[in-house]
């Protein structure tokens, strides 16, 4: 199937199943997979419930999701995060939410991410746009870093957290001496949707795990805002981070994280 308005179809009801099922659950259990990481019962009835569905419906597409992995085709599949915010999610905050894009080669060409608390969903599909329901999303406007609301990803877990998050903290003082207000918000598809829909001027995720990523990347594309690696080149699956900003913010945006990174 290469028909976008069809696969635009598939991945919106995939979200509505997935949203209809977090709705449901409304006691789970929290096991954790890793250090300060977690993973709920609902992440996995969700993955499983999509991954049923889009294999039922987009067969020649792969498919990564965050808990099971990557299977069937490998230059054409979907990113799949069943719950973006988990730790949001396991506390009852409600600013959490399903993102499913289409990788097609380096970027995705369709997106489609659910904020099932707050009742919204977004969609973009490549050269057509990006939309909240049926309202067409414009990314910010800004100019200068003193005007903007920037978001920051979440800091590292793990192997190599120690040394990954002094750069954090490098970026938080060198962005928090320059801009209105930093945000952190616990989940990259929020981060990614509200630059697209112009509430955050900016986020700076210095990761790029593609089910996080992708769907959001092309919702910000689609709305006119831009997306980059750490060194301020084009943002593609590969990339070892993911800077969404307006515009007219790109270029001193870039040049402050490169003053921490460079």
């Amino acid at each position: 199937m290469t028909d976008h308005a069809a696969l635009l179809s598939v991945a919106t009801e995939a979200v509505a199943k997935a949203t209809g099922i977090i709705r449901s659950m409304t006691s789970f259990s929290v096991a954790a997979k890793g250090d300060r990481d977690m993973v709920t019962d609902v992440d996995l009835a969700v993955e499983d419930a999509v991954r049923e569905f889009l294999a039922r419906e987009t067969p020649e597409i792969g498919i990564l999701g965050e808990e099971r992995g990557h299977e069937g085709n490998e230059d054409l599949w979907w990113a799949l995060d069943p719950v973006d915010g988990t730790a949001n999610f396991a506390r009852g905050i409600p600013l959490c939410g399903v993102s499913l894009g289409l990788v097609d080669g380096s970027n995705s060409t369709i997106a489609a991410i659910s904020l099932p608390f707050l009742d919204v969903t977004y969609t973009a599909v490549e050269g057509q746009g990006a939309y909240a329901d049926e309202e067409r999303l414009t990314a910010s406007k800004a100019t200068k870093l003193s005007d903007a609301i920037v978001s920051i990803g979440d800091f590292a877990v793990g192997e190599g957290a120690e040394a990954k998050n002094r750069v954090r903290m490098a970026l938080l003082a060198e962005l928090g001496a320059r801009v209105q207000r930093i945000r952190f918000l616990g989940s990259a598809a929020i981060d990614l949707a509200w630059v697209a829909d112009g509430k955050l001027d900016a986020s700076v995720i210095l990761a790029n795990f593609p089910w996080d990523t992708m769907a959001g990347v092309l919702l910000v594309r689609e709305a006119g805002g831009v997306v980059v690696d750490i060194d301020g080149g084009d943002h593609t699956v590969r990339s070892a981070a993911t800077i969404a900003v307006g515009a007219g913010l790109r270029d001193e945006l870039v040049a402050a994280i490169a003053r921490v990174t460079g």
